[in-house]
């Protein structure tokens, strides 16, 4: 279900005080003093003198910052070209997606919702929300972080080993921090109640520190599922017909993936992640159903993922 376009914008944007301190993370600040080479614009100080301007943050230490951003991001090397810039919208539905990605990164901080992103595979959910990431890192010094919600969740349990190195604090503390978060996949997890209380005391945790979320996720609200399936099926027997290829078995692993999703008993977001939870993201995103064909049918011809 999507927004309409003057609802959004009511709901989308609002004046803040100002920017939080966006580099003052320790590993950031470690990562810039762990540099040997000094820079001869501010030999090393990191502040350099701007004509008629005053002191400034020095280029060096500015570059420094966004390698140390990028690196604590955890943005899957597959994704790390991903831009605004080389994301095709095919429709209305992506044009649309794309333009408050783009406000979103342009107004930030001075927005109090994230987005939930949802459509079917290969729509550019992924991209979009990466993109975003990225370039809040590359012109704004935002502290970000992206996580698949299964890969996280994983973690978390795996902290529960009694041969763990690690502790359900230490998973949870940078998905809690981070600025802006990317929780891809929303509802992939089978839901039992550990994944639904679980998913939603991190979300309602970031929502009460008011922190920003963007999601994406294969359900919607009011899903079509006859209809998907018929397209997905009917897909998979022409590539069935077809040569065999790299680029087709991927695709028919992901054809796969969404057939499964679809043939679940309920393919509503609530049904996957609990009423309270689906609740919640009304308050803390403007929701955004992205439709269109699976672009890796004609990877070629385009950059979405």
């Amino acid at each position: 279900m999507s927004l309409e376009k003057d609802n959004l914008d009511k709901s989308f944007l609002r004046l803040v005080d100002g920017p939080e301190d966006s580099v003052s993370n320790t590993n950031v600040d470690k990562q810039i003093a762990s540099e040997n080479s000094v820079c001869l614009l501010c030999f090393g100080t990191g502040t350099k003198i701007e004509a008629g301007k005053g002191a400034a943050l020095c280029d060096c230490r500015r570059s420094d910052v966004k390698a140390a951003l990028l690196k604590s991001a955890r943005i899957p090397p597959r994704f790390r070209d991903r831009s605004l810039a080389n994301y095709y919208p095919k429709n209305e539905s992506q044009a649309s997606a794309h333009r408050y990605a783009g406000i979103l990164v342009d107004q930030y901080p001075a927005v109090n919702k994230g987005l939930l992103l949802m459509g079917g595979v290969g729509v550019g959910k992924t991209h979009l929300a990466i993109a975003v990431l990225l370039e809040l890192i590359e012109k704004k010094g935002v502290r970000c972080l992206f996580f698949e919600s299964g890969s996280l969740l994983k973690a978390i349990q795996e902290s529960y080993s009694t041969i763990s190195q690690t502790s359900e604090m230490r998973v949870l503390a940078p998905v809690y921090e981070a600025e802006v978060l990317v929780l891809d996949e929303l509802g992939a997890t089978v839901p039992t109640d550990w994944v639904r209380d679980t998913l939603y005391q991190i979300i309602n945790t970031r929502y009460n520190h008011n922190r920003l979320t963007i999601f994406t996720t294969n359900y919607s609200d009011e899903p079509n599922v006859e209809e998907e399936l018929r397209k997905l099926k009917s897909r998979r027997r022409e590539l069935n017909d077809g040569s065999y290829s790299k680029d087709n078995k991927q695709e028919e692993i992901e054809i796969d993936k969404r057939i499964r999703i679809l043939l679940d008993k309920d393919q509503k977001l609530e049904s996957r992640i609990g009423v309270t939870l689906r609740s919640r993201l009304y308050e803390m995103c403007g929701t955004l159903e992205i439709k269109g064909h699976d672009h890796r049918k004609g990877y070629n011809s385009g950059l979405m993922a």
